[in-house]
């Protein structure tokens, strides 16, 4: 059976129905439901990452219920409708795309992405304002994951000139903070904060070389994981687990994986 977007409405619409609905589905709220938009959402990010499109086609369907989940609760209590987030959305990208849309300064756009993120920054800015936030930090959200947060704050001062001039200055910041934490003793009170510190600098010098700390982390994770899962083969092919084994022998095997890999 061939569905639509109508088709998935009425069903969640069913789901939630007070009498013939799904007992988990009608008892969740917005704020629970919100853990599940949060995990779906990484795990278009992981598809993504494996280039898994098959896999890709359905976690962008389970996340696009969760807009409709939203939507429903939202409906019900007489907020606003699935419809209303077409509306808004539809506004949103017509209006941040007058170079497309309507007369624009941005003289080529094909070949001038960077302009056109100037002023989609600068629209961005003036509804911020309109809607009553003054601040270049507002409207970021506390919920998005630190290394995320750091990023955006970063860029967003950096939009109004608050900004290292170039990487150099960014690089001895870091190496300041460093220092710092090298002087502190373990048991120091004040080590949590130090550390925290050179991971936000570190973000500064990886946004400096127009990349995301999110991704360039994901990068050396996913790195990490497949150098250890080629240890613990090494390892299985000599009758030993990890447990069994020591740290003298893992790093050897290691060494000899990452030149391997090279």
């Amino acid at each position: 059976m061939s569905y639509q977007m109508d088709d998935l409405l009425a069903i969640m619409a069913r789901l939630r129905d007070p009498e013939h609905g799904c007992p988990w589905d009608i008892k969740q709220t917005f704020s629970s439901i919100v853990p599940y938009t949060l995990e779906e959402a990484y795990e278009v990010a992981d598809a993504i990452e494996r280039q898994s499109f098959d896999e890709l086609k359905d976690e962008l369907g389970d996340l696009l219920f969760q807009t409709v989940f939203y939507a429903r609760m939202a409906e019900e209590e007489g907020r606003f409708q699935f419809n209303d987030c077409v509306q808004a959305i539809c506004d949103k990208l017509v209006r941040r795309h007058p170079h497309v849309f309507a007369d624009s300064t941005v003289s080529n756009p094909a070949t001038n992405a960077e302009q056109v993120l100037q002023n989609w920054e600068a629209l961005k800015s003036e509804e911020r304002k309109a809607s009553g936030q003054h601040s270049v930090l507002d409207n970021i959200p506390a919920a998005m994951p630190a290394l995320s947060r750091a990023y955006k704050l970063q860029k967003r001062c950096a939009n109004v000139g608050f900004d290292w001039s170039d990487v150099a200055g960014a690089w001895l910041k870091v190496k300041e903070e460093v220092l710092e934490v090298e002087e502190l003793p373990a048991d120091s009170p004040e080590l949590a904060e130090e550390l925290g510190d050179l991971l936000f600098a570190l973000v500064n010098v990886i946004r400096k070389h127009k990349l995301e700390p999110e991704g360039v982390l994901r990068q050396a994770n996913s790195k990490f994981e497949r150098r250890f899962r080629a240890v613990e083969a090494e390892l299985a092919k000599r009758g030993k687990t990890p447990q069994q084994s020591d740290l003298a022998e893992m790093d050897a095997l290691w060494e000899q994986i990452k030149h391997r890999n090279r």
